[in-house]
């Protein structure tokens, strides 16, 4: 099974808790993980060694040449290693046919196998949306998007990269990033949601993509939805996502989902002490 991830060393710890929380469930053809980096660093070669001590996991480093990306808009919060996802298809090696995207901020509760191999239809990607119309509808003004698509979230994708290859071009995402970055929030998420919305295959949200606010959203309207508790999320979730400000690691965090992430993290603490 193919993964990837794009990041800087801010978030090693938060990679090495979702591989643990990954590698739980052992696939037949093993895991082989892709990681993106600015730079390689002692601290990736540390997890690199620390991985592949199970036969089971290889990791590969490598290292993306900022030069395609010195045009593209930083903002705040995001370096130009959000825009790696964007371009994996010629980043990674030209014999994979797809890969699974995950944000590091990830944890994984039940097996992958069923979301990595599903079938693309002929899309790009498969991923999820967690915004309703009206958000959906503010986006589509913003990004200067024709047709209503979906707003995707991009922490979780299974890339069609076969196709990519066949059909991305470098100069449509430049355009589009020249005219529209200034009103960028969350940059890869505007780029593949206005360029390549309408060859994403949306997947349960619910299950694939869950998160605190999600569920928060989903309890107020009880009347239409299933009330949404921890049983719930046991029996129904496959990966839950820390998107925004709300950390399990952080002070102010609220929700009732951060249970999994201190269960990996607990667990971490006390393989290291044994």
């Amino acid at each position: 099974m193919n993964l990837m991830f794009t990041l800087d060393s801010n978030y090693i710890t938060q990679l090495r808790y979702c591989l643990l929380s990954i590698i739980r469930f052992p696939v037949s053809e093993g895991y082989d993980v892709y990681i993106l980096v600015q730079e390689r660093t002692l601290e990736f070669d540390r997890l690199k060694e620390e991985f592949e001590k199970n036969e089971n996991v290889r990791i590969h480093l490598l290292e993306v040449n900022e030069t395609l990306f010195a045009s593209f808009p930083e903002i705040a919060r995001y370096t130009r290693v959000v825009y790696y996802r964007i371009f994996a298809a010629s980043i990674l090696p030209s014999n994979m046919d797809r890969v699974l995207y995950l944000d590091p901020d990830i944890i994984v509760i039940k097996p992958l196998d069923e979301l990595y191999n599903m079938d693309f239809n002929g899309n790009y990607y498969i991923a999820c949306s967690h915004t309703k119309e009206i958000l959906t509808e503010i986006n589509r003004v913003r990004l200067g998007i024709k047709n209503n698509v979906p707003y995707i979230n991009t922490g979780v994708m299974v890339m069609n990269l076969e196709l990519l290859r066949k059909e991305q071009t470098t100069k449509e995402i430049i355009e589009y990033v020249n005219k529209h970055g200034k009103s960028f929030i969350l940059p890869d998420q505007d780029v593949i949601t206005a360029v390549y919305g309408e060859k994403v295959k949306l997947a349960d949200t619910m299950k694939y993509n869950l998160s605190d606010r999600l569920i928060t959203m989903n309890n107020l309207n009880i009347i239409e939805n299933e009330f949404i508790d921890m049983d719930w999320v046991k029996k129904n979730a496959v990966i839950i996502h820390y998107y925004g400000d709300n950390k399990p690691w952080k002070e102010n965090y609220r929700g009732i989902l951060n249970v999994f992430y201190n269960e990996i993290a607990e667990n971490s603490i006390t393989e290291c002490v044994d």
